[in-house]
C-alpha cells in the first residue's frame, strides 16, 4: 500500500522490449537501497524490482502487456522523470490517502495555468461507473495525492504548490500530456455498494 506522498524523482535510463514485456532501467537516490522483488509506486503504478544495481544508483522493473495498455507506461522514454514512492512503512506516517498502486485510467492533462504561486493542472478522463472524483476528494494523479475540486463526470482541477511542482513530475506536465489515474478506494466501495459500479 502506498500513500501518494512522493519520495523522489527517478529518471528512466534505460527501454528494453522483450516479447510483449517490457523492461525499465530506473536511477533514483534511494536504489541501492532497493531489494529485489519490492514493490515500488512508479508514476503511481506498482511495479515489482527485478533487479538492482547498488553501484549504479539504478534499478530495473517490468511491465506487462496489460500494465503497458492501461497506463501510460508504453509512452516512457529514457530521460522522462517519474514519481518514485515505495510501500508505506508500518511505523510510518499516512501523510496521503490510500493508495493502492492499481491505475484505474488514464487523463489528459487539458490545461496548466501559472497562478504567480500555484498552477492549476486540469484533467480529463472518460466516464465511466467507479470513475468518480468529489470536490475537495483525494484524487491520485501519476502517483501524487492531491485534493481536486471543479469535479465533473469527465474531469477535474488540482492545485499545485511550489514545493509539489519542483520536486514531482508535475513540472514536466503539458497540454496534452498522459497521466495515470487511481480514484479514491473509499469512493469506489461505496460506488458498488449503490450499484454504480461492478
Amino acid at each position: 500500500m502506498f500513500t501518494g506522498i512522493i519520495e523522489a524523482l527517478g529518471t528512466i535510463v534505460a527501454v528494453e522490449n522483450q516479447g510483449s514485456n517490457c523492461h525499465f532501467t530506473v536511477s533514483s537516490p534511494f536504489a541501492a537501497e532497493l531489494k529485489i522483488d519490492q514493490s515500488v509506486a512508479h508514476d503511481g503504478v506498482c511495479l515489482t524490482v527485478v533487479a538492482v544495481d547498488a553501484a549504479a544508483g539504478t534499478h530495473v522493473v517490468t511491465a506487462i502487456d496489460e500494465t503497458l495498455r492501461v497506463t501510460n507506461l508504453g509512452q516512457w522514454e529514457p530521460g522522462r522523470h517519474v514519481n518514485l514512492e515505495r510501500c508505506l512503512a508500518a511505523t510510518g506516517r499516512f501523510d496521503g490517502h490510500i493508495v493502492q498502486g492499481h491505475v484505474d485510467a488514464t487523463a489528459t492533462c487539458l490545461s496548466v495555468e501559472d497562478q504567480q504561486g500555484s498552477w492549476l493542472f486540469r484533467f480529463g478522463h472518460e466516464p465511466g461507473p467507479g470513475r468518480l472524483t468529489v470536490n475537495k476528494g483525494s484524487i491520485c494523479v501519476n502517483g501524487t495525492s492531491l485534493t481536486c475540486f471543479d469535479s465533473t463526470d469527465d474531469g477535474f482541477t488540482v492545485a499545485i504548490i511550489p514545493y509539489t511542482y519542483e520536486h514531482t513530475g508535475f513540472h514536466q506536465l503539458r497540454p496534452g500530456d498522459t497521466v495515470n489515474l487511481e480514484f479514491d478506494i473509499v469512493g469506489k466501495y461505496v460506488a458498488k455498494l449503490l450499484g454504480r459500479t461492478t
